[in-house]
């Protein structure tokens, strides 16, 4: 290649443009010319011409391995995330170790292991512990790789893609030593069983899970359940049966010590952590649970919105360490070394939310004198929580006063950004403070949602979001699998979107007199109740000649009433995929199926904002895992107006159908809406697929998946299926939550229907 030209007057170099960048990698994968653009823009606001001409040649080297675009994509992508934990110089030992490991028959785990190799070195942040990792990675190749005749490995190891899939999960749990030792376990006892060993390398047997977790280092509740339970008769008179949990496979989130029915339940580990022992955090732990226990009352958790239960806990949880440092006042220091100590400022309140900042200087003074925080109003409260707790040991009710009068002047509106800040926020010998709720309907509600309001703003263009994907056959996440680029769609002409608004006016008339029906009354009426303001005569009369009859008498003749209201917000969730473009059959004028669903879309919208619920409108669609395109048409914050219209008249359509990483991300924005009731509307003609997945229940595992995930958050996910032959898989996706529409001709009308039929 050449190299860049210089400035004839200057003799200054020109940056190479892109077209140049193109050429020199020198790559005929369309995928990856798709995506390179937005790959290098990223590469380019970190390094050096040099550096960025090592980033190319390094992917125009794996272009030429004949392992087709997944490794090419994978390194382009993750590249500038490795090169910024571990160094830009530590691109010649990978390239190396592929060189290698090409020329042997394990040359398909290339893609994977670039895949996971941000991850990775997230966990070995330097070039030293990455070369280890490498050393690692061959030894397990050359060991567990097969040779039918004893000399040389013909088939390719079955451990080896297992093993770097759950790396980077791995060494977030043990460090490199530990996981060398659990590896040579794996490489020494199943050698002569192939089978065997995949199974120990992916932790399905469960002796590889219990040599894992012999691996970390730490004090185990187990050698010393003994030494608790006379620790929490002596000095608590609490006796508890002592339930530990591991930490060690949990894929979703840290859990936290915890009480309930069954006992206390406390990690199977603790490390040494600040100088203190594990041993020592065991006693914290305890005596903070024992305390819950002997000083705390359950509240009615209906009547507290998300953020009160949070400063209560943190209130109530500053209320127990001040009444045992009452008792044992020895356990201070103790309590200080494992307590956070934030700074005062730490938190920029202009980009993220503080809540848990602000809550945890508060407990902080509480325990230390010497806080040295200076907000007045910080001062104040903590005075006050003093004066409360003088002469008494308080109680659960009264410090939920004071702690609601600190949020009332404290709250800031950043409180409800998405963006939390979390930095020196973890008290880690504290529980999770389940005990304190009780919940009318039974159900556990979800942690505390933020209350952001997701806006698309005209200035957003390419945003890069990285989600995981489900793997079934293996039963576990592929962590940062699917690369979605976000951007805000194109605009077209408004006026197409008014002419669809002419077209249906009759069809928008008809169902006026249905939302009319479903818009809130000032009260609505409850009849047969037990109890009530005013005597229901239908029932009354009916219980009256039951009475007479000397029959069984009813006695639900009272009626009252209730304010009425309409707390739901919306997302419509288009798939946008080639096969839209198909014209619709028996129409015999052109029509598509892009075309009617912008009309069923345009007048769907056009009802839910008669209603004044708050929607989104986004599409999506996807060219395998490595670009999966979400565009965003309307926001929730956006009003229903010609700028909306223009992007919906833009609509196009192309590629195939990820829905999976859709169904998150537009989860994602939903869970943001702090509404009673949240539905995600899912739009498409044909179940997920995508040209680099030749198993078909690949992708709809995923997308089970993933509505159970927003299941879990609240949200309540409805497919509307343009396929006649949906019934096939749709029900495996979304149980019998679905509509069919088998006439695709009817969607404009049917689509409205169906949502009113939902939200009824």
């Amino acid at each position: 290649m050449l190299p860049p030209s210089t400035d004839a007057e200057t003799g200054s170099a020109i940056p190479p443009d892109e077209d140049y960048w193109r050429r020199h990698l020198d790559c005929a994968f369309s995928s990856v010319q798709a995506v390179f653009a937005d790959c290098f823009t990223i590469a380019g606001a970190q390094w050096q011409e040099q550096e960025l001409f090592a980033y190319v040649d390094a992917a125009r080297f794996l272009c030429k391995l004949g392992r087709g675009a997944e490794p090419v994509m994978a390194f382009l992508e993750g590249w500038p995330e490795v090169a910024a934990a571990a160094g830009h110089d530590c691109i010649d030992p990978v390239l190396q170790w592929v060189a290698k490991i090409q020329r042997s028959p394990n040359g398909d785990v290339i893609g994977l292991f670039f895949q996971t190799l941000p991850a990775v070195t997230r966990a070995l942040p330097n070039q030293i512990l990455l070369r280890d990792y490498l050393d690692l990675l061959t030894d397990i190749a050359e060991r567990s790789s097969t040779s039918i005749h004893g000399r040389h490995a013909i088939l390719p190891s079955r451990a080896l893609p297992e093993f770097i899939r759950l790396a980077a999960e791995l060494l977030q749990k043990v460090n490199l030593e530990g996981l060398q030792t659990w590896a040579e376990y794996g490489l020494r006892y199943y050698a002569s069983n192939p089978e065997r060993q995949a199974d120990y390398f992916a932790l399905q047997s469960a002796d590889s899970r219990a040599i894992f977790q012999e691996q970390r280092d730490g004090t185990l509740l187990r050698s010393h359940e003994r030494e608790m339970d006379l620790y929490l008769r002596a000095l608590w008179d609490e006796p508890a049966m002592l339930v530990p949990y591991s930490e060690a496979f949990d894929h979703l989130r840290r859990p936290q010590p915890y009480l309930d029915s069954l006992g206390m339940h406390l990690p199977d580990l603790y490390h040494d952590r600040e100088g203190i022992s594990g041993l020592d955090q065991y006693r914290l732990a305890l005596a903070h649970l024992a305390a819950h226990r002997r000083y705390s009352q359950a509240l009615l958790a209906d009547n507290w919105s998300p953020f009160q239960r949070l400063y209560i806990e943190y209130f109530e949880d500053a209320r127990v360490d001040t009444l045992i440092l009452r008792r044992f006042p020895g356990l201070r220091t103790l309590m200080l070394q494992l307590h956070p100590h934030p700074e005062e400022d730490a938190c920029d309140s202009g980009q993220e939310s503080c809540v848990r900042h602000r809550l945890t200087l508060f407990s902080r003074a509480i325990l230390d004198p010497e806080h040295g925080y200076q907000n007045p109003v910080l001062r104040q409260f903590v005075q006050r929580f003093h004066e409360q707790m003088l002469n008494s040991s308080g109680s659960t009710r009264s410090i939920a006063e004071l702690a609601l009068e600190y949020l009332i002047q404290t709250r800031l509106p950043s409180d409800s950004f998405a963006k939390i800040y979390f930095t020196d926020t973890e008290v880690s010998y504290r529980d999770d403070n389940r005990h304190l709720w009780q919940f009318i309907d039974g159900d556990q509600e979800s942690e505390e949602e933020s209350s952001r309001a997701e806006t698309v703003s005209e200035n957003e263009w390419t945003l890069v979001r990285h989600y995981p994907e489900w793997d079934y056959r293996s039963q576990h996440y592929l962590p940062d699998w699917v690369s979605l680029y976000e951007h805000l769609h194109p605009q077209g002409s408004a006026s197409d979107i008014l002419q669809i608004l002419q077209k249906h006016a009759a069809l928008a008339k008809r169902l006026e007199r249905l939302l009319d029906m479903l818009k809130p009354q000032d009260r609505e009426r409850l009849r047969r109740q037990e109890e009530g303001s005013d005597l229901d005569l239908d029932w009354a009369l009916r219980s009256w000649v039951d009475y007479r009859c000397r029959q069984d008498v009813d006695p639900r003749i009272n009626e009252s009433f209730r304010h009425a209201r309409r707390n739901l917000s919306v997302s419509l969730l288009l798939d946008l995929s080639e096969s839209l473009n198909d014209p619709v059959a028996g129409t015999g004028s052109g029509t598509t199926i892009l075309s009617l669903a912008q009309e069923a879309v345009t007048l769907l919208a056009w009802a839910i904002d008669r209603l004044g619920d708050p929607f989104a409108i986004s599409g999506f669609y996807s060219n395998t895992r490595h670009e999966l395109r979400y565009w965003h048409i309307k926001g929730f914050s956006e009003p229903w107006q010609d700028a909306v219209y223009a992007r919906l008249a833009a609509l196009c359509a192309t590629y195939s159908t990820r829905m999976g990483a859709a169904l998150r991300h537009a989860g994602h924005y939903l869970s943001g809406q702090s509404a009673d009731k949240r539905l995600l509307l899912i739009l498409t003609d044909g179940q997920p697929a995508d040209i680099d997945v030749d198993d078909p229940d690949y992708l709809l595992a995923d997308t089970r998946r993933a509505v159970l995930e927003l299941e879990e958050k609240g949200i309540f996910c409805h497919c509307i299926s343009l396929d006649p032959h949906a019934d096939e898989y749709v029900r495996k996706i979304f149980g019998n939550r679905f509509s069919i529409i088998d006439r695709v001709e009817s969607l404009p009308e049917r689509l409205p229907e169906i949502f009113i039929s939902l939200t009824r």
